[in-house]
């Protein structure tokens, strides 16, 4: 059986929901990347666990 947690977005982006930011979510224990500005048709990209933890440190050391 497949399971997909629910798409979070950063507390940063405030309460307006047009503001596009990027989301994250697990599918099957595997984190996926999109925009939320793309609510409909957006890519989803489905990454690595250890992707997505240098993805974190890069964006902590560049943000």
């Amino acid at each position: 059986m497949s399971t997909t947690g629910p798409w979070r977005k950063s507390s940063r982006s405030g309460a307006n929901q047009d503001n596009s930011c990027v989301e994250v979510r697990l599918s099957d224990g595997a984190p996926q990347v999109s925009d939320s500005k793309l609510p409909e048709d957006r890519p989803i990209l489905s990454i690595t666990p250890a992707t997505y933890t240098g993805l974190l440190a890069w964006v902590k050391d560049h943000g």
